[in-house]
C-alpha cells in the first residue's frame, strides 16, 4: 500500500480573519433571534394573569382623559392649507404647533402666530380650552384656530 502524504498549509492570517468573521455571524444570528422574539414582561415575571392584564389596561383607557399620540386638523386660510398639530399624553397637552405655515399665510394674516402662541400659552397652563382669552382685535383668529385645536383634540378623546 503506498499512501500519498497531503501537506496542508493553512495560514495563521487567514485563520484569525475566519474564527472573527464566524464570531461576528453567530453575534449577528443571537442578536436577531433577541431582537425578533416577542417579549411579555409579566409572563416572564409571573406577577399577572391574562384576565388581570386585560381589566388593568380598561382601567387605564377609562381614567386617561386622552389617547397617547399625535393628532392633526388640516386649516385652510386663503387657499393656503397649515395643519394644526397636537401631541397628548394620557393627562395632558404636551404640545400643540402649526405646521406647514408659510411665509405668505403670515404675511397676509399677521396676527396668527402671535394669537396662536397667546392661546398655546393659556393651554399648556390651564391644560384646557375652557377658558381661553382672547383680545377684540384676534377674536376670529383665535376663534378659527380653538376650532381646529378642538378638532384635534376631539380626535384623541377615548370613544365610549
Amino acid at each position: 500500500m503506498s499512501a500519498k502524504t497531503k501537506i496542508v498549509v493553512l495560514h495563521m492570517k487567514e485563520l484569525i480573519y475566519t474564527g472573527i468573521f464566524v464570531a461576528l455571524g453567530i453575534l449577528f444570528i443571537i442578536l436577531l433571534v433577541i431582537m425578533f422574539l416577542p417579549h411579555n414582561k409579566d409572563n416572564q415575571t409571573g406577577n399577572t394573569s391574562t384576565e388581570e392584564q386585560t381589566e388593568e389596561n380598561s382601567a387605564v383607557a377609562s381614567d386617561s382623559v386622552y389617547i397617547p399620540g399625535i393628532y392633526t386638523t388640516e386649516l385652510i386660510l386663503g387657499g393656503q392649507t397649515i395643519d394644526v398639530e397636537v401631541i397628548v399624553e394620557e393627562d395632558s397637552i404636551t404640545s400643540v404647533r402649526m405646521i406647514n405655515l408659510s411665509e405668505a399665510v403670515t404675511t397676509m394674516y399677521p396676527l396668527l402666530q402671535p394669537t396662536f402662541d397667546s392661546i398655546c400659552e393659556q393651554i399648556y397652563e390651564t391644560q384646557s380650552l375652557e377658558e381661553i382669552s382672547y383680545t377684540s382685535d384676534s377674536k376670529y383668529t383665535s376663534l378659527v384656530l380653538l376650532e381646529a385645536i378642538q378638532t384635534s383634540l376631539d380626535k384623541a378623546r377615548p370613544n365610549e
